[in-house]
């Protein structure tokens, strides 16, 4: 009696439970989904209010900004008159004595706050100023010199300076009894608000009535527009875009990015000149506040979870006792599952060592075969050889150079192919071919008639040939398919040594294959099983080696086809070759219709 080990059904529903462990579960879902929606709505309206207020204190703060611009231009746009008016002033331009007058706009300037005065004369030098360094340069073209001489009332010009930045002039015509001596250039000092800004406010920025940013906190925004300046940032890294995705999913889709940062943008005019600023601020200060309300809600939630989870861990405890109960048997299925398995990777491996014994084998008989097959395969063309040698002796015997000469090319042609046939020759072990190509069976036909000339010229041989008229294209290795047409011939005119008339016929039709037959009239095939087997023949020792069919059929199958052989009707035997034709598409791929596997 055999007894089967019990094996608990993994597959099988479990067992019932309790009521009450169900509604201990829906309990913990329904927390779990209170506590989701409470934190998701508190974060809406928490967010929304604080980002409210913040915007609020920045609209608040780009008011007093706004104010100190203002105040300072109008203070500064006084400045060009008083000094227009300075007599001092006119009578240097006039005399051409300025040994005092840098002296006086330093002063000037340490008294009303500018950023610098410059004096010019009437070709535009500077002839006095509060930077000593910027005496003597030009300003013939600069606008507040160009638009001073014409209005004679004080310009305002935003210009960008050379070291960068932008530089805020007040400029005004020096008139002395009705004609132009000179101007007066006063710089606003506006740069000191771009350091006071930095350090309140995340980003700030003024820009002119064109839209370009003349003021701002970022140096690298100067002279763009405010859309340029933003679409300059570079491409945030996957953990920064990582980062700001968690940073962002709680917050109204920002305005703008800034240092990769999610920023609310406030904006508001400047009363002059059409000018606006523009300011950023971070999210930080809303989430810190928001996130403060989070926690305290998650806390609560996650007090209220442990006591839940507490009363489920119980319950836990005890059904853990009875799955220890049946892992027992599960550990003793898995001991011998593992026995299994490792019985059959014992025998897989000593399967692949069989399968690496038996190729090995295989390869070594090949070998074996190739070095008898070489012997065999030269022979005919050093047969030929040595009939053109002999030939070509009895021709230069006759003065007959040229034709001497004719003799030993073929000869040079035949060692080329004794070459070509050594190489060929492993296809016998190593099976497909390797040198593919578009070949025409009717020359091929003719280049073996050529090879076997020697021989055929020895004996008297009756050979018809009936070819298609058209070409009959087939994917071969040319040197190949010839070498299986020569031992065709070959094996016909061994087998009507012994006929008085022997007769070879050659028969080329292309249908939906191409189909070469080669008939003689000698005894016919004694065992057609055996044909194409290795070292069987019906030769005498010494005559043959019975690799010849062999080899040749082995070719033919690379090519695709196939080799037969059968007795005809009355005598002799027919040997019939078989190759898939190719189509003109085959043709310009240069790739065969029916190919062999190697």
């Amino acid at each position: 009696m055999v007894v089967t080990p019990r094996i608990p059904d993994l597959l099988s529903p479990p067992e019932p439970k309790r009521r009450g462990g169900w509604v201990a579960r829906l309990a913990v879902g329904g927390i779990l989904a209170l506590a989701v929606a409470v934190i998701w709505v508190t974060n809406a309206w928490l967010t929304d209010r604080f980002a409210e207020t913040t915007r609020v204190r920045t609209e608040l703060r780009l008011a007093l900004y706004t104010g100190n611009i203002i105040s300072e231009l109008q203070r500064t746009s006084v400045v060009p008159l008083l000094l227009a008016r300075d007599p001092a002033l006119t009578s240097a331009l006039e005399s051409g004595d300025f040994s005092k007058t840098s002296a006086t706009l330093i002063s000037a300037r340490e008294d009303i706050a500018a950023a610098s005065i410059r004096l010019l004369d009437l070709s535009g030098r500077t002839v006095a100023s509060t930077n000593r360094n910027l005496i003597g340069t030009s300003y013939a073209t600069a606008p507040f010199f160009v638009e001073a001489q014409r209005s004679r009332e004080t310009i305002f010009t935003a210009t960008t300076r050379e070291t960068g930045g932008t530089g805020f002039n007040y400029s005004r015509a020096l008139v002395s009894e009705g004609k132009v001596v000179g101007v007066i250039v006063v710089e606003a000092e506006l740069a000191k608000f771009e350091r006071s800004w930095a350090g309140i406010s995340d980003a700030v920025a003024v820009t002119d009535s064109e839209g370009h940013i003349i003021l701002t906190t970022e140096p690298k925004w100067r002279g763009l527009t405010m859309a340029e300046a933003l679409s300059a940032r570079s491409a945030p890294t996957a953990i920064q875009r990582a980062l700001q995705a968690t940073a962002d999913w709680a917050n109204d889709p920002p305005d703008a990015y800034l240092r990769g940062m999610a920023v609310m943008r406030t904006e508001t005019r400047i009363p002059f000149r059409g000018w606006r600023m523009v300011a950023f601020t971070s999210y930080d200060s809303v989430r810190e506040r928001v996130n403060a309300v989070l926690a305290m809600e998650i806390m609560g939630f996650a007090i209220v979870l442990a006591a839940a989870f507490y009363l489920l861990s119980r319950r836990a405890r005890v059904q853990s006792a009875a799955y220890r109960r049946e892992s027992v048997e599960l550990r003793a299925l898995n001991a011998r599952l593992s026995r299994e398995i490792a019985e059959r990777e014992r025998v897989q491996k000593d399967l692949a060592v069989a399968e690496q014994t038996l190729a090995q084998s295989s390869k070594l008989a090949a070998l074996g075969e190739m070095s008898a097959a070489v012997s065999h395969e030269l022979n005919q063309p050093l047969a030929a050889m040595k009939t053109y040698l002999a030939g070509a002796r009895l021709l230069l015997q006759r003065a007959r150079t040229e034709e001497a000469l004719s003799s030993f090319q073929r000869i040079d042609d035949l060692i080329e192919r004794m070459g070509a046939i050594t190489r060929q020759l492993k296809s016998y072990a190593r099976k497909g071919g390797e040198a593919f190509e578009p070949v025409d069976l009717r020359a091929a036909i003719s280049s073996a008639l050529a090879m076997m000339e020697p021989q055929l010229r020895a004996r008297t041989v009756h050979i018809s040939r009936v070819l298609a008229r058209g070409p009959v294209m087939v994917m071969a290795d040319r040197i190949r398919l010839e070498q299986v047409i020569i031992n065709l011939l070959r094996n016909a005119l061994d087998a009507t040594k012994t006929v008085a008339d022997p007769q070879i016929e050659i028969l080329l039709t292309a249908g939906e294959t191409a189909v070469l037959s080669l008939r003689d009239n000698g005894p016919g095939i004694t065992d057609l099983d055996k044909l194409f087997e290795p070292f069987w023949t019906t030769k005498k020792p010494g005559e043959g080696t019975g690799l010849g069919l062999a080899i040749s059929s082995s070719i033919v199958s690379d090519f695709g086809g196939r080799l037969t052989a059968y007795n005809a009707e009355g005598s002799g035997a027919v040997f019939e070759m078989q190759l898939p034709l190719i189509s003109e598409k085959d043709k310009t791929a240069g790739k065969p219709g029916v190919r062999a596997a190697e």
